[in-house]
């Protein structure tokens, strides 16, 4: 009697378990639960990913990774130029050849600015951000460096840069140019890049400027007569191809492979985030696109 009993207590005890592990297995290996969202994998060897309101991270992936940041770095120099005390968008800089000269010598993207012409800061904030001016970053650097020569001017701009990354907690951050052309320091991380990107979408100016798809600047020339010049695409797909996307920037380069900066917002949630070194132009908006779907979902 007492052996039966044990017997059918053990079976009992056996059946509950064997109850219960079928529950836990369909709870880990059936149907995910409501409201779980799949990590995303992307190409780029690394990314971040935040929510801009509550700078809550949604995503890592070698987030405090030093690379190369090819023209992402602009986004610090458009934030530079922004930052200047009684700045005024209007005021006129002259095209230097030596920003000409720096475009060949480089093989550098350029917003094909004329030498001689007088271009506003705004317009070169266009030129810079939209199809990635390199003699537009060059013009804004000597313009808002200080100093007796253009080789200090530039220097004073690249420091107000360095100055301006610490300010902001870019911890591992360092910049040796004013358009991401570096002369091997010139580096930051997905997590430094998405910080200053979050800060400069503060600045209403900057925050019209990447959300813009294409530009014409009517600069004026030398003899004083009016020049409209080539409409400036941006070189953000983004902005085409995902609905609510505001910006940022691109960027590319043989160490820097193709890196994103983006940002986008749906039902005011704003989400905002960096792939770095992706594997090509169409690589990198993918991944960009997979982890803002992801931090939409989350």
């Amino acid at each position: 009697m007492i052996t039966g009993i044990k017997g059918t207590r053990f079976r009992r005890a056996a059946a509950v378990t064997v109850t219960t592990g079928a529950v836990l297995a369909a709870g880990a290996f059936g149907a995910a639960p409501a409201g779980a969202v799949t990590t995303p994998t992307i190409a780029a060897a690394g990314g971040y990913v935040m929510n801009n309101g509550t700078a809550k991270t949604l995503y890592t992936k070698a987030a405090d990774t030093k690379r190369s940041t090819g023209s992402t770095t602009k986004i610090m120099t458009a934030k530079v130029v922004l930052s200047q005390p009684n700045l005024n968008l209007d005021a006129k800089v002259t095209i230097q050849k030596a920003y000409s000269d720096y475009i060949v010598a480089n093989t550098a993207s350029s917003a094909h600015l004329i030498v001689g012409d007088k271009v506003t800061v705004r317009q070169l904030l266009y030129g810079l951000m939209l199809p990635s001016g390199c003699d537009a970053a060059y013009a804004l650097a000597d313009k808002f460096g200080s100093g007796s020569t253009r080789a200090a001017r530039v220097k004073s701009f690249i420091g107000k840069m360095n100055t301006t990354a610490r300010s902001l907690g870019m911890t591992n951050t360092k910049f040796d140019s004013f358009d991401g052309i570096g002369n091997g320091s010139n580096y930051s991380t997905p997590r430094d890049l998405t910080k200053l990107a979050s800060s400069a979408m503060k600045s209403t100016t900057f925050k019209t400027v990447v959300k813009t798809k294409s530009y014409t600047a009517k600069t004026v020339t030398k003899t004083g007569s009016t020049r409209t010049m080539a409409a400036w695409t941006n070189t953000n797909t983004l902005l085409s191809s995902y609905s609510g996307t505001i910006g940022v920037k691109t960027g590319s380069g043989p160490e820097a492979k193709y890196c994103l900066v983006f940002a986008a917002t749906r039902n005011g949630k704003t989400i905002i985030g960096t792939v770095l070194a992706s594997s090509s132009i169409t690589q990198r908006a993918t991944d960009a696109t997979k982890l803002l779907n992801y931090g939409f979902a989350r």
